[in-house]
């Protein structure tokens, strides 16, 4: 099958958001009266994926999940809130998050490569329309044909279905994209699940191992094009 464009990921893959959560925490806690550390950190994100669950399910909105991982973070570290003011508090969160995020030094360079190949290219994500959208922009990082989401698409990865919805929406057929990310159950399995190529892109090396179509680099991904 030939190939005729390129899936992007963003968080993890285009965009830092590991080090932009860092950076945000680190800024944030202290204004709340509370202390950032590396378990603190791990904290907020096993809570916060515990959350994104229900969201990626379509279960609950986006300021919902937001709220619920409040609830069960703030007490956690002895901050006490009214719930009234919980979205007020997370904003307070959200300014630094994307005031500091970036792209990845390789992106840029990813996009030439997909340009140079004459091959289109797209993003699906897992984050909401608005604040993706706003990312990009922010990084600069243009070109895609169209930028996918769970509230528009009606379903999110690892839901294969995400992807097949993302490729009618853009008229190209499964066989002809390629899927690139970080996370390998999400935008690998899932992806080929629906039909799709895949590439793992592994940037820490923690695998999985056996997987044969994985890069340390979007700069390595020339080879998958």
């Amino acid at each position: 099958m030939i190939l005729r464009g390129v899936l992007f990921d963003l968080d993890g893959t285009l965009g830092d958001h590991d080090a932009s959560v860092a950076a945000a925490l680190a800024a944030w806690l202290p204004a709340l009266g509370a202390r950032y550390d590396a378990e603190v950190h791990a904290l907020w994100d096993e809570i916060a994926e515990r959350h994104l669950v229900a969201w990626r399910r379509r279960e609950i909105d986006f300021r919902e999940q937001r709220r619920r991982r409040l609830r069960d973070f703030l007490p956690t570290i002895g901050i006490g809130y009214d719930d009234e003011h919980l979205d007020a508090i997370f904003d307070g969160f959200l300014t630094e998050y994307e005031a500091s995020y970036r792209a990845f030094d390789d992106a840029a360079h990813a996009l030439e490569l997909v340009a140079a190949a004459g091959l289109r290219c797209a993003v699906l994500t897992n984050g909401g329309a608005a604040q993706q959208r706003g990312k990009l922009a922010r990084m600069k990082l243009a070109g895609f044909d169209l930028v996918c989401t769970p509230e528009e698409l009606g379903v999110a990865k690892p839901n294969p279905a995400a992807f097949l919805r993302a490729c009618a929406s853009w008229g190209i057929a499964p066989g002809e994209v390629l899927s690139v990310g970080d996370r390998h159950e999400f935008d690998v399995l899932a992806a080929r699940a629906a039909g799709l190529s895949a590439v793992h892109l592994d940037r820490q090396g923690s695998g999985p191992h056996d997987e044969s179509q994985r890069i340390g680099s979007l700069r390595d991904l020339a080879g998958y094009l």
